[in-house]
């Protein structure tokens, strides 16, 4: 198990009450490739922005959990060597979709996790996400949830 903290990322946890308390916003990026990071990296050190790094699930198959974790490290140094003494960035696993997934990207280093239920019936979304909140908070790992559904809004498919 790698802790996100050893790898000098954050929670969302302080990073959303500073957010509400100076009355701005988080950017929440999605990136599948190095040249995307850099770009994201180099935009919030350059602004001194936090910022929260998105992968969905596909994108983890697609770059490997482990080379995501020294991307999301490479990314923090990358941050420093710009001139952003304390970077506050989040590696944040997009509408993950079972225990399984969120549980995997805990232990490889995400700081925060979603689980997206919304296509069980709801008792069971909530069993579902009351098992990650209880493993995923043991490591100081926030997570965000999807109780229910957007009517009109919802993507019809998950990545």
């Amino acid at each position: 198990m790698v802790s996100y903290k050893e790898l000098g990322l954050v929670n969302t946890r302080e990073m959303f009450a500073k957010a509400i308390d100076g009355g701005y916003a988080i950017p929440a990026f999605n990136f599948n490739n190095m040249e995307q990071l850099q770009a994201i990296i180099k935009a919030s050190a350059e602004t001194k922005s936090p910022v929260i790094l998105q992968v969905s699930k596909g994108a983890r198959n697609y770059a490997n959990q482990t080379l995501l974790r020294y991307m999301a490290q490479g990314a923090v140094e990358y941050a420093k060597e710009l001139g952003w003494e304390h970077p506050q960035i989040c590696l944040h696993l997009d509408h993950g979709d079972t225990f399984e997934l969120c549980k995997s990207c805990v232990d490889f280093g995400f700081s925060s996790v979603m689980i997206d239920g919304s296509s069980l019936p709801y008792e069971e979304n909530i069993e579902l996400t009351k098992k990650v909140v209880e493993y995923a908070h043991q490591f100081d790992v926030t997570v965000e949830a999807e109780l229910g559904v957007l009517a009109g809004v919802e993507r019809n498919c998950r990545g």
